[in-house]
């Protein structure tokens, strides 16, 4: 069913799911499919992990450890609706700070919505723009967070470049990604939940089928958990390594600027 996934020599520059597009080309189309998911994006994340992104995001967090007394300035990239940077700020206790980046402003305005409910304005700054070329100072943050947004990139090894340049020294790069199962009877099960279920699904509660079909493909497309830990090395990082969920579904990357 799987197409064959990019390795860490290639990129997914022109990779829009199981299409190759042109040059240029693969951002725009992005863009409109989470213009068109943004608001029902959460309840259909949590269809797709029947929940379980919720526990790959609280370990995310966890790894973090956000709790240091002295604060913690977190850039949460493709963070749009908040999930990660909320739950940062919530675990902080107040200290941490945290930037929420995203170059769709449909999930932003969701992401504000949804913080303002929370009463975390003080703690959140919301920002558009692009992850391949962020409007930042070098050095400004102590750690750079990403969850589920990474192979949305079109240029993966430029955005982990400019991870490395706007994290501080001893600053921490935190990629929660969909990976490569490593168990052939649940593989072969989540083959079938993905490409026969969640593009339906998405039909029915987003009325949308096709940015799901996008979805599922891209996740197959995605480098595995050893070339992306190459790409990530390659960009600068020190210490990269990853940590398998629910038997590769889901992998937590992290790697350090020394």
């Amino acid at each position: 069913m799987s197409e064959m996934r990019i390795s860490a020599d290639g990129g997914m520059e022109t990779s829009y799911g199981y299409q190759d597009v042109g040059e240029g080309q693969k951002q725009g189309l992005v863009n409109e499919v989470f213009h068109d998911v943004a608001r029902r994006y959460d309840i259909m994340n949590d269809i797709m992990s029947f929940g379980m992104h919720r526990l790959w995001k609280d370990a995310m967090v966890s790894a973090l450890n956000p709790q240091r007394p002295s604060g913690l300035s977190v850039l949460d990239v493709a963070g749009g609706t908040g999930d990660i940077a909320f739950r940062i700020a919530e675990a902080s206790a107040g200290r941490a700070q945290a930037t929420i980046l995203d170059i769709n402003g449909s999930m932003l305005e969701v992401g504000r919505a949804r913080a303002a409910k929370k009463g975390l304005e003080n703690q959140l700054t919301f920002v558009e723009a692009n992850a391949e070329d962020l409007p930042f100072e070098d050095g400004t943050f102590d750690a750079y967070t990403i969850a589920f947004g990474i192979r949305n990139v079109p240029q993966i090894d430029v955005a982990l470049r400019e991870a490395h340049r706007v994290l501080r020294r001893g600053g921490r790069f935190l990629c929660l990604e969909f990976s490569e199962v490593d168990l052939p009877l649940l593989e072969q099960a989540y083959e079938k939940w993905s490409f026969n279920a969640i593009p339906q699904i998405g039909q029915v509660i987003t009325g949308k089928r096709e940015p799901y079909q996008y979805l599922v493909e891209s996740i197959r497309k995605f480098p595995n958990q050893r070339d992306f830990a190459a790409m990530i090395s390659a960009a600068g990082f020190s210490r990269a390594k990853w940590t398998n969920y629910s038997g590769g579904i889901a992998a937590l990357h992290s790697g350090w600027k020394l």
